[in-house]
């Protein structure tokens, strides 16, 4: 195939991160989580208790079914009709047995749309990996797999987060305005744009908004007290709120694209509980999800990349790259004992 002419693709492959469905299936999907990651498994089993806080069930797998549904429904309206397929780095359905599915019915090329704004290695190169592993999993036969490229600044994305955030602060109008994103190791930040991005992005929904003050923090750090992550984290922030003067706090989950459990344990219930005590008034954005525009953008990403359609991106910087360069998103050095 010439490496110059635009790509045929006769799938699209969505792939998610995962999450449980019953309490039976939290602690073995946590230990897939954390499968080669030095954490301690009281610490698994803190992170156990959020999700049997909510029955054992993430709802996640949920919206990825939605999202699905409504894909299809997309192409089927506006083209191209390819198939829809799903798979999961840490649960049913596990990614390798999606490929081997794609591959079952004949599938010989998929854009495979990854549900991750922002480079890093877990948000990026990590899902390279499954997506490589997958494949060799499936073995002769196993379709070639193009990840579609990062849509941090594409409208599809800024544009209904910046709705979700018109929509809490009409409820709280003077209100501070605090984003926030899945803290990581700073060694990973290092070899990445995550934090470049996040906050551009935080800049880019701010200014549909007209809002020239914000702020973003980070939450839900798993990693060792001896291992620098990037902060502040969310809690120590909303702390030093009252001795600013403010009463009333929007936070926006601009890292995540759905409700995954840390954005309804951590911001729902932790910041919230932790809101009251300081008597702060609270409201949380609600995350993209399955918006309208989220979904056409996943058809326009596939797409660009067949050269159908020129890229979109909102800011300065340009669209991201279709493949992270050799030394982009490296793996967290670990910590020192």
């Amino acid at each position: 195939m010439n490496p110059l002419s635009p790509p045929k693709y006769d799938a699209i492959l969505l792939v998610a991160f995962g999450g449980p469905e019953r309490p039976a299936d939290v602690i073995p999907f946590l230990e897939n989580v954390l499968r080669g990651r030095n954490v301690p498994r009281d610490r698994m089993m803190e992170v156990a208790e959020h999700y049997y806080h909510f029955g054992g069930v993430s709802p996640i797998n949920q919206q990825m079914r939605e999202l699905v549904a409504l894909l299809e429904a997309e192409l089927r309206e506006r083209g191209p009709r390819l198939p829809v397929y799903w798979g999961n780095r840490n649960w049913a359905p596990m990614l390798g047995d999606t490929v081997r599915k794609m591959r079952d019915d004949g599938v010989r090329r998929a854009a495979a749309f990854v549900m991750s704004a922002y480079s890093s290695y877990s948000g990026c190169r990590q899902y390279l990996e499954d997506i490589a592993r997958a494949r060799e999993t499936a073995g002769v036969g196993a379709p070639e797999i193009d990840k579609l490229r990062l849509f941090f600044n594409h409208p599809g994305f800024i544009e209904p987060v910046a709705d979700r955030v018109r929509a809490a602060l009409a409820k709280l109008p003077n209100a501070s305005l605090v984003y926030t994103a899945h803290s990581v190791p700073v060694s990973m930040a290092a070899t990445s744009q995550y934090e470049a991005q996040l906050k551009e992005a935080c800049r880019l929904v701010s200014e549909k908004l007209e809002r020239r003050d914000w702020r973003l923090v980070y939450q839900s750090r798993s990693g060792p007290p001896s291992q620098p992550w990037l902060g502040p984290d969310i809690g120590e922030y909303l702390r030093g709120l009252p001795a600013s003067g403010a009463r009333e706090v929007v936070v926006a989950p601009i890292g995540f694209i759905s409700d995954h459990m840390e954005v309804l344990y951590d911001l729902d219930t932790e910041a919230s509980a932790l809101c009251r005590e300081l008597g702060l008034h609270f409201v949380r954005a609600a995350t993209v999800g399955n918006d309208p525009a989220f979904v056409s953008m996943i058809r326009e990403l596939v797409l660009e990349r067949m050269r159908e359609l020129p890229p979109r991106w909102l800011g300065n910087g340009g669209p991201s790259r279709d493949a992270c360069e050799p030394d982009c998103c490296a793996p967290p050095r670990r910590p020192i004992r």
